[in-house]
């Protein structure tokens, strides 16, 4: 199955660019969200528990040795030598410029670490810290902004309990070019109150903007969440691995050339997901996805 036959892959990408493997390792930095905090709100996103999603990188400490650490197992794994830092828990530009430009700095001063990989909101991006990461592209480094949308209906935005707006998205897209930073957003398919398809509207209306890449996922339900305690009410429904890949297969085959995914699927930590039960298996998923590409 060589899914390269049909999706821009970030692996790809990264390989033919610097001629080997290039790994992302995750870095916890002690960040929060503004919808956590109370500046806009409390509780989070419904559906996060953040543990279930980056469950090694969920103990934040010293950035130089979890980076350490985290190299040492992936290289084992993959033999990949070089590495980009991927600030992934919560929203890792909610801070002072003074902290973020000291976090960003040490983990780009680790051997190995060639960029960042920068994930956020798209209402915490003010052109200081558009400006910062550019300094980073400018000297060389492989920097991505990763900006979770997970759609672009507000109404969607609102009951999950995002605390922004899609036009905050489209403004965060617009300073983001202008400082020539590449950009990843994230989608999350079949989130209440949307069906599958309408996840193919959020699509249009992200490529519409220019972004190069997209990073996808199933909706998949996690304990300790608000979304667990309606799913237990019966008010989620749950989505199917074939309405998922029904919609995914559509996204691929009506991307622009040159689009970048950095994820086709994905799923929370076993000991987390309470459904659906599918997004466990990973390649069960991307196989059924393989078979609609080839009919297609």
């Amino acid at each position: 199955m060589d899914m390269t036959r049909f999706v821009n892959t970030f692996g790809r990408y990264l390989r033919q660019k610097y001629g080997e493997k290039v790994h992302k390792v995750s870095v916890n930095a002690s960040f929060t969200c503004p919808n956590r905090d109370g500046s806009k709100g409390i509780g989070g996103c419904t559906f996060c528990n953040n543990a279930s999603f980056s469950p090694g990188s969920t103990k934040a400490g010293d950035i130089s040795e979890q980076i350490r650490q985290a190299q040492e197992k992936v290289g084992a794994r993959t033999g990949a030598k070089k590495f980009i830092a991927y600030f992934q828990s919560y929203s890792n530009t909610y801070g002072s410029l003074e902290d973020l430009k000291r976090y960003y700095d040490e983990a780009l001063a680790q051997p190995g670490v060639i960029g960042l990989a920068v994930g956020t909101r798209p209402d915490c991006v003010p052109d200081p810290v558009l400006k910062l990461l550019s300094g980073y592209q400018d000297q060389g480094y492989e920097v991505w902004l990763e900006l979770g949308l997970q759609s672009s209906f507000d109404h969607t935005l609102e009951q999950i309990n995002r605390g922004h707006s899609y036009s905050d998205y489209e403004d965060a897209v617009i300073r983001a070019k202008k400082y020539g930073l590449k950009l990843c957003t994230h989608l999350i398919v079949g989130l209440p109150g949307e069906d599958p398809e309408d996840s193919l509207v959020s699509f249009d209306r992200v490529i519409e903007l220019g972004v190069d890449a997209i990073k996808i996922h199933p909706l998949h339900i996690v304990k300790g969440t608000q979304m667990a305690r309606q799913w237990r009410k019966g008010e989620v429904r749950e989505l199917t691995m074939e309405s998922y890949t029904d919609v995914l297969a559509k996204m691929i085959l009506r991307s622009p050339e040159g689009l970048l995914f950095h994820r086709l699927t994905g799923s929370g930590e076993r000991q987390y997901l309470l459904s659906p039960e599918w997004t466990m298996h990973k390649w069960d998923v991307l196989g059924a996805l393989y078979k609609k590409l080839e009919t297609s």
